[in-house]
């Protein structure tokens, strides 16, 4: 932190707290609050600025975060002791917080080097991928994969990235209809058309409730030289199925080998944005940082996709405002209530989130957690909400449904088209992606020091007085660029993505 960084964290005049950049002892005067600590406070937490009585509102971002559970005066350490969570009745209004995007002229806008498809898509990636219908043929797919990666069979190959598996839990045992089913087979459907695949293979086993040829017809999938399916029972078993693979994976190498890399507008870049591990500076720096560089993407004819429909709760409001019309403000209302139904009905809490380490990191509730996290959509309008994995077709800042898992929310994320993934991390998560390339981003120094080999980019030089969001942004802005164009990000480097494939599951498993 720099010498002349201030001790605490104001982020709104009307806020009754302000946040310690570094642990603060008792009795430590805090400059321009009038108050003195009580008790020792641990970076990243809460200080009373004023007395705020049993039942009396929390405020942070100038919002709601939590309830009083009990007499606070000025200089407490406010955290889940004496903070706590309700259920608040927000004010859904609908556009009327909209702006002017200031697009940048499509002749000064940004570049990288992508690979074009014969479908005018454009990846950041070259993988052929294995997908499978179902658990029941994992293993094989694995072999498949291993076969091609762990025998040096790739070498001639070099603008190939890998042949992966893309392995999931389910498949059968569900019903062939409803919410679980359809996620799954917009999630395959969707990684099966990616444009970061320049070939894809389907393993089945043959038997399973998610049928290939159901999915093939459903999505209108046509079978050729570089998009081809297989089922275990009707290949003749393990080796069979494997042996035939290979044959067909090899005959795929050659035209991905010659996919090249040529110029495309960043207004090809569709980046998903993801938050886990999160702490009290993911709302302060790396939060609105990401913003920042998506604001910088939509102004050049980009998309962001905004996900994890529980970790906007309480903050949804904000972004029905920024809606379009009643319509797309309507569709998040809609999934929001929808998250109310199913966590009741599954004796849940929508509440249940902030998990562990995120409360030992400052986070104190859902809506404190909330706030933060919508910071990574930016200030640019909502111009679209998507159910999980549905296919993003529009432009600009959208929201996709999904849980706040990490894997399972960026899958579906990718499944709905994103390129590229930025995730933002203040206890130090060290997820990566396959085959969209994820970009990690430390809110704090400390962590990113301590994870330097995982983390892409510092946004803790921002609570350090070091940097503003601004020039953060624009350092994330031009790696997203330098990422989508080859660079690996640090989570390739170290080999991620190979099972963090997770397909959200949803309802009864029979």
């Amino acid at each position: 932190m720099s010498d002349t960084a201030p001790l605490t964290i104001r982020l709104n005049s009307n806020d009754n707290v302000v946040v310690a950049r570094a642990e603060i002892l008792p009795g430590t005067s805090i400059p321009g609050e009038n108050v003195s600590t009580n008790a020792p406070i641990p970076r990243g937490h809460k200080i009373a600025t004023q007395a705020i009585p049993k039942g009396a509102t929390v405020t942070k971002y100038d919002q709601i975060i939590g309830f009083a559970s009990e007499d606070i005066a000025p200089g407490d350490h406010i955290h889940t002791h004496n903070c706590e969570f309700r259920a608040v009745d927000r004010d859904y209004q609908f556009a009327t917080d909209l702006r002017e995007t200031q697009m940048v002229p499509e002749a000064e806008r940004r570049t990288f080097e992508g690979y074009v498809r014969k479908n005018g898509s454009v990846g950041t990636r070259n993988y052929i991928g294995i997908l499978t219908s179902v658990n029941c043929s994992a293993t094989v797919a694995k072999y498949i994969a291993d076969s091609f990666n762990a025998t040096g069979k790739l070498n001639d190959y070099p603008n190939i990235d890998g042949v992966s598996a893309f392995v999931h839990a389910t498949g059968c045992g569900m019903a062939d209809s409803g919410d679980g089913y359809a996620n799954l087979q917009r999630t395959l459907w969707g990684f099966a058309r990616h444009p970061n695949f320049a070939g894809v293979l389907i393993v089945g086993l043959g038997c399973e409730v998610n049928q290939i040829p159901f999915l093939l017809d459903a999505y209108g999938l046509e079978l050729n030289d570089t998009f081809q399916t297989m089922t275990i029972q009707e290949s003749g078993g393990t080796r069979k199925t494997v042996d035939g693979a290979i044959e067909r994976i090899t005959t795929m190498l050659e035209p991905a080998n010659a996919a090249v890399r040529t110029k495309v507008p960043a207004s090809e870049l569709t980046v998903a944005l993801q938050c886990g591990g999160s702490d009290a500076y993911s709302g302060i720096t790396a939060n609105p940082a990401l913003g920042n560089a998506v604001d910088r993407v939509v102004a050049n004819g980009g998309t962001g996709i905004l996900a994890e429909t529980p970790e906007i709760y309480g903050a949804e409001h904000l972004l029905t405002r920024r809606a379009v019309n009643a319509e797309v403000g309507q569709k998040l209302v809609d999934r929001i209530k929808w998250w109310e139904d199913y966590t009741a009905r599954n004796h849940g809490s929508m509440d249940n989130n902030p998990s562990p380490g995120n409360k030992a990191g400052g986070l104190t509730t859902i809506l404190e957690k909330s706030l933060g996290a919508a910071a990574k959509g930016g200030t640019t309008n909502l111009t679209g909400v998507y159910k999980y994995a549905e296919p993003i077709d529009t432009k600009g800042f959208v929201f996709m449904d999904s849980p706040g898992f990490d894997p399972a929310s960026i899958t579906g994320e990718v499944a709905s088209g994103a390129n590229l993934v930025c995730f933002t991390t203040g206890r130090g998560s060290v997820y990566g992606c396959k085959p969209a390339p994820s970009i990690k981003l430390a809110t704090n120094t400390p962590m990113y020091n301590a994870m330097s080999e995982d983390m892409d980019i510092n946004a803790g030089q921002i609570a350090d007085g070091d940097a503003t969001i601004e020039q953060v942004g624009e350092e994330i802005f031009d790696y997203m660029l330098d990422v989508a164009s080859g660079k690996k990000s640090k989570s390739e480097e170290l080999g991620f993505g190979d099972n963090e494939f997770i397909p959200w599951q949803v309802g009864a498993v029979m």
